[in-house]
């Protein structure tokens, strides 16, 4: 192999778009296992009763035959106490209580997506692959907006 067919990181040129692949495949790995741990870490103190609940386990089941408002406007009425029941991103405050700092893992798996697609991005423009990066920003942004709810006009 003659010097001019390496490229970055000494990789041939027919090799290039693996990087994109293996770099996505890691970040999506680490970021799964993040949020397992998170997940563990989080539900196995809730259900042990280390963690103060935001619902008591032994009432939680009565709720659950319930529409997701109906639900959070009976759980806040009952237990949380708030000025309005907890939508969208409302969940962060109430981080301090078990039944809601569960969802801290849930989040890191469904977002992890959008650190993959920021971890290729570079990548994928040192490598000129234009329509791809376009690809990923816009990726990026649809799963940041559908996050945010501005679509829906609200979770």
């Amino acid at each position: 192999m003659k010097t001019r067919d390496i490229h970055y990181d000494g990789c041939p040129p027919h090799w290039e778009p693996y990087r994109v692949q293996d770099r996505y495949a890691r970040v999506m790995a680490v970021g799964v296992r993040l949020g397992l741990v998170l997940l563990l870490c989080t539900f196995v103190p809730y259900v042990a009763g280390v963690t103060s609940p935001g619902v008591p386990l032994d009432r939680l089941p009565a709720y659950w035959n319930q529409p997701v408002g109906e639900y959070a406007a009976a759980v806040n009425r009952d237990f949380l106490k708030l000025e309005r029941p907890p939508v969208g991103w409302d969940w962060l405050r109430l981080l301090h209580t078990g039944h809601f700092v569960n969802l801290v893992g849930i989040c890191v798996l469904a977002g992890v997506t959008v650190f993959c697609y920021a971890a290729v991005l570079p990548l994928l423009i040192r490598q000129r692959r234009r329509v791809y990066a376009l690809g990923a920003v816009l990726e990026i942004l649809l799963l940041l907006a559908a996050a945010s709810g501005l679509p829906g006009g609200g979770h």
